[in-house]
């Protein structure tokens, strides 16, 4: 039997659809230590992830930075940490700059993953599990290694009231046409044009979101509607670059569907329980799909191509991108119809 820490910090993974697909895990953790005080430490928009998830009784917001920066910014994090008083963490993140930022803040009990040569700087390691049937899968395997029973695996995010000035009045669909991780998993932006020059026809509205590093992808759709004979005065929305992770949120549980690549926007979008379709091509929809808000909420719908060299994983393609450029506007829009009927 564990014993139940008074105050328990997890350390969020660092990208943002990784975060979503912990939330079961998370929730995992609330019910086994339910009379713990449960904080989730995170970096930047994916820490306003959490503010939005049930059960979590703090946020805070870590200063450094992930990947190879965090070996120079470490002492910051560490010195948050500190200041919370934490008897117990839990890692997600298997780099060893998260072990040393736990160990060097003077929290007691360091659970995580005996990877990246950091098991010196835990006290409770678990071999990394051997094979997953999903990402969401991965964290519950890695929970249950330290005793703690696996529950439903859906992730809940309740955002906040849609404020009217960042949505038409109407019905609309979102377009998410970003991917952190590559263009290779971006559906191309003339499909995304052709798609929503058959939805505006059907007086649908479109809002493109995103981040500012989306906001090529964003405007080039926009300028590229016209091609598809898309009247004047029908609407698009571009709202790239322009919400917090909190007002993207309600934005797309207002959808009546969000379309996106294999892109934290997807992961997002299902867990405030819009109907999605996602557009997968170099990544695999086995691992990454969508996790449901419960069980009654409505499954996203896959759109692949059936091309030869899918999933390669890579994050651009080495050849002619056919496991996205095959995949075309009617297509996702009977998707569409058929997520959202």
């Amino acid at each position: 039997m564990i014993d139940r820490p008074p105050r328990l910090v997890v350390l969020a993974p660092n990208w943002l659809g990784d975060a979503v697909m912990a939330l079961p895990a998370i929730a995992d953790l609330r019910r086994h230590f339910a009379d713990a005080h449960l904080t989730v430490a995170g970096r930047g928009a994916v820490a306003a992830l959490f503010t939005m998830v049930p059960g979590i009784d703090a946020v805070l917001t870590l200063p450094g930075r992930g990947g190879m920066a965090a070996l120079r910014t470490w002492k910051a994090d560490a010195a948050t940490l500190a200041a919370g008083a934490f008897e117990t963490a839990l890692l997600f993140p298997n780099s060893f700059a998260s072990a040393l930022v736990v160990h060097q803040a003077g929290v007691r009990e360091r659970w995580g993953l005996a990877t990246d040569l950091r098991g010196r700087l835990l006290t409770r390691t678990a071999p990394r599990p051997r094979s997953a049937e999903s990402q969401a899968a991965y964290y519950q395997m890695l929970v249950a290694a330290f005793g703690i029973a696996n529950g439903p695996r859906h992730a809940c995010v309740d955002p906040p009231p849609l404020e009217a000035r960042l949505a038409p009045a109407g019905p609309y669909i979102v377009f998410a046409p970003g991917a952190a991780y590559g263009k290779a998993k971006q559906w191309p932006p003339a499909q995304f044009a052709e798609l929503a020059s058959l939805l505006l026809k059907e007086k649908v509205s479109v809002v493109l979101v995103g981040s500012r590093g989306d906001q090529d992808a964003c405007s080039e759709i926009a300028g590229a509607v016209a091609r598809f004979g898309a009247a004047p005065g029908e609407e698009l929305v571009d709202l790239c670059g322009q919400t917090t992770l909190a007002q993207l949120a309600a934005v797309m549980a207002g959808a009546r569907t969000v379309v996106s690549n294999d892109s934290g926007a997807m992961h997002l979008a299902a867990a405030v329980g819009a109907p999605v379709v996602a557009v997968f091509g170099a990544t695999n929809e086995r691992r990454t799909s969508p996790l449901t808000r419960g069980s009654e909420a409505p499954h996203a719908i896959v759109v692949t191509a059936n091309v030869w060299c899918r999933p390669c994983m890579l994050r651009e393609c080495p050849i002619d991108h056919r496991c996205m450029t095959r995949v075309t506007a009617r297509q996702v829009l009977e998707a569409v119809r058929a997520v959202n009927p």
